[in-house]
């Protein structure tokens, strides 16, 4: 079932414009598919120079693992996670502000035990991909 941008921001701390995705058009216990137009926003909090840095794509890709995090755990706002590290990050493209189309966000979980998982993420618009790499996240199952 898709969820909205009001669903995601039930299930994310991120409020208002740092809510970066607007969709969830598809997920499952091991994966999830997001939508974003925010890229294109003159308000992006994450502009730097009126530009949005391809690297940015990360924190998006974090947001999606937060959203699916929240939905295989019945769909309860996660505990705090950190994102501790970024492996094999590929970045096809220098910037994601000037791209026309629609990100699509995917982020597929490898494995995870206790308070860490793992994650394979990609961002891409239009048939392309824009970046990909790994991340993994420690949930900090002490802070509400």
């Amino acid at each position: 079932m898709p969820l909205t941008k009001a669903d995601i921001a039930r299930l994310i701390p991120h409020a208002g414009t740092m809510c970066l995705l607007d969709g969830v058009v598809a997920w499952d216990d091991a994966s999830i598919r997001c939508t974003a137009i925010s890229h294109r926003a003159p308000d992006n909090p994450l502009l730097d120079g009126g530009r949005l840095a391809a690297v940015c794509g990360v924190e998006y890709a974090a947001q999606a693992m937060a959203v699916h995090g929240g939905l295989a755990g019945g769909g309860k706002r996660p505990a705090a996670g950190y994102l501790a590290s970024v492996r094999d990050l590929t970045c096809h493209v220098g910037r994601l502000d000037d791209v026309a189309e629609d990100l699509i966000i995917e982020a597929d979980r490898l494995m995870g035990e206790g308070s860490s998982v793992i994650y394979s993420f990609m961002v891409r618009a239009g048939g392309r991909e824009l970046l990909s790499g790994r991340a993994a996240v420690v949930i900090d199952a002490g802070v509400p």
